[in-house]
């Protein structure tokens, strides 16, 4: 079992523009996922948003970055980054949510979405968003 942790960026219509600068100062491959592919647009402004993104560099570096939908609020700066947890067994990482959400908030409850097996957001007891998940199998969306 192996799990990574990896920096999720926040951002409000800059996601795309931050992971090309990004890949440009590190190298790497960036791949972006819209609110569109997913089919979860809920603004048809935010369509071509990002909903995920990353760059993925073959020395190590890996950064991920979404726009938050206009739905939510979002103060450029603010709450500018969540942890993201992957691995690729879900009851390792359902055992680790399971010992966040001691004195957390459950923002997006633990379970199955459009682009991965298993995904969860908290904020836990100190402030700190997590976003947990199970990578989708190679081929998929994301």
């Amino acid at each position: 079992m192996s799990v990574k942790s990896v920096l999720h960026l926040n951002f409000r219509g800059e996601a795309r523009a931050a992971l090309e600068f990004y890949r440009s100062v590190f190298g790497g491959d960036l791949a972006v996922v819209t609110y569109k592919d997913t089919g979860h647009v809920q603004d048809p402004a935010d369509a071509d948003l990002v909903t995920w993104g990353q760059v993925l560099a073959d020395d190590g570096f890996h950064v991920m970055a979404y726009d938050v939908p206009s739905a939510m609020p979002f103060e450029r700066g603010e709450n500018s980054f969540f942890l993201s947890v992957r691995g690729a067994d879900a009851a390792e990482i359902t055992a680790y949510w399971e010992r966040l959400t001691e004195g957390a908030t459950v923002v997006q409850p633990l379970g199955p979405s459009p682009w991965a097996p298993l995904y969860g957001m908290l904020k836990d007891r100190f402030g700190v968003v997590w976003v947990l998940d199970v990578a989708a199998a190679s081929g998929a969306k994301r």
